[in-house]
């Protein structure tokens, strides 16, 4: 009686973190170094999850992150900032939150790091970027597929 008690209880584990793919670019380099540093930046972030097996996911954050000085891009970064999770007796409403904002927000500070590196190693003053709500996002990505459903479209099953 005590294995099947033990067996039903939630759990949640990190097996791993790592960076899966990064990539930098300045392509108007050396001309943009020549003016006034007055940039302008545009984040954009998607999360990729993958079930493993039956109680093992990976979760993949995406970044990523392009400044422009005028209409000239100074630099674009991208990076791939993956983990994979172990997640047990969790319902499917538990699920969905569980592995498309706790996890990514687990992710978001390696992520942030490895942008920060980048766009220090390619001469540009320090970007660090600002805390994301992850379960707003999540709430809002919910939102519109719901929204997606009640005008006739069918929702994607997973």
């Amino acid at each position: 009686m005590a294995e099947q008690q033990n067996s039903n209880q939630r759990q949640f584990s990190v097996q791993r973190v790592y960076t899966k793919d990064v990539s930098f670019e300045s392509p108007n380099a050396p001309e943009v170094f020549r003016g006034e540093w007055k940039p302008t930046h545009e984040l954009n972030l998607n999360t990729k999850i993958d079930k493993l097996d039956e109680t093992t996911y990976e979760v993949v954050l995406h970044v990523t992150v392009s400044a422009k000085v005028g209409d000239k891009t100074a630099f674009i970064v991208e990076v791939q900032q993956a983990g994979i999770f172990t997640a047990a007796s969790f319902s499917e409403e538990e699920l969905g939150p569980l592995l498309g904002a706790y996890c990514p927000n687990l992710l978001f500070p390696y992520a942030r790091e490895v942008v920060s590196d980048l766009v220090v190693k390619g001469s540009f003053p320090q970007l660090v970027l600002q805390h994301v709500n992850f379960d707003a996002l999540f709430a809002q990505h919910q939102q519109q597929a719901a929204a997606q459903g009640e005008g006739g479209e069918k929702p994607s099953q997973h």
